[in-house]
């Protein structure tokens, strides 16, 4: 299996900015996004980029990017619960 970055690795990447704008000019992406919000995350909000990208049929980097969103989510509905 070939060596796959974690998403803490991936942010701090300097090609992580062309990663993210090359996964949302994807015309699946807001698709994709919304279907790991709606049915996947719920479910398993440990899921790995491996196991998302194959249960969306994307590649690595675009599960690593939809993973960062909804970690994003999660966080500012959490802040904003307060």
């Amino acid at each position: 299996m070939p060596y796959r970055l974690s998403l803490q690795e991936a942010i701090n990447d300097p090609l992580w900015p062309i990663l993210v704008e090359t996964a949302k000019s994807h015309p699946l992406f807001k698709y994709r996004l919304a279907y790991a919000r709606d049915h996947i995350f719920p479910q398993n909000p440990t899921i790995s980029p491996n196991e998302l990208a194959i249960r969306l049929g994307c590649s690595y980097g675009e599960a690593l990017v939809i993973l960062y969103e909804l970690q994003k989510e999660a966080g500012k509905g959490a802040h904003h619960s307060r």
